[in-house]
């Protein structure tokens, strides 16, 4: 296997967001959807600086934002990649990424149906994030179905999301697919909305390391 894209999402505080950027995470989330309970609030500028100074790829999640919106906050934050959480179309997309954006599309999933979509965003997307369909724009704490994934036939890689907590990590080994990039982790390792338990994710992102490194060299 190679090495997984670990992804925690949802990011906020600037303490835990320093001490989240200590572990060996690859991406940190960040919200900007006024909903969420986790959504980056506007006009704090500390807050800003540092997420701009955070060294880890900085994602930045929107539910059915525009286009001149996304290119302003990914100005101010530094956010290497947008995340669509929402209705966005595949002209938005191809929008975001001829301003030079890097694009994760999310898509809710409940059946193979579901996945049918994605198809129409693989000319825009860098990446997908299947999710499990709720009535929310996720957050759900919930699992879906992985075998659902057999369906996806699609060339463009996938984070796993949905109701991963520290326990997930032996369903995470066994399960297979080509185009699986990484997780994303988000409620299930929290004490609080934004707020994530650094103990918790360190030890769960060091059994997923050395089990996919173990299966690397085998």
């Amino acid at each position: 296997m190679k090495r997984l894209t670990v992804k925690v999402c949802g990011m906020r505080e600037a303490e835990n967001i320093r001490a989240v950027a200590r572990l060996d995470v690859d991406w940190m989330g960040f919200i900007f959807y006024p909903a969420s309970p986790r959504c980056v609030p506007e006009g704090d500028d500390a807050r800003a600086t540092v997420i701009r100074q955070c060294a880890k790829t900085k994602v930045g999640v929107f539910v059915n934002a525009g286009a001149e919106e996304m290119l302003e906050k990914a100005a101010r934050y530094g956010l290497d990649y947008l995340q669509l959480h929402g209705h966005e179309s595949p002209a938005l997309c191809r929008t975001l990424q001829q301003a030079g954006c890097r694009v994760v599309k999310a898509f809710p999933v409940a059946t193979a149906a579901d996945l049918e979509p994605a198809a129409a965003y693989e000319p825009y997307a860098a990446c997908f994030l299947f999710d499990t369909k709720c009535d929310t724009y996720g957050g759900s704490g919930k699992r879906f179905d992985w075998r659902t994934l057999d369906a996806y036939t699609g060339r463009t890689p996938f984070l796993l999301s949905g109701g991963l907590r520290p326990e997930s990590a032996e369903e995470l080994f066994r399960f297979r697919h080509p185009q699986w990039a990484g997780v994303d982790l988000n409620s299930g390792f929290e004490t609080a909305p934004a707020l994530k338990d650094v103990a918790r994710l360190e030890q769960f992102i060091h059994q997923l390391r050395n089990k996919t490194n173990q299966e690397t060299t085998i």
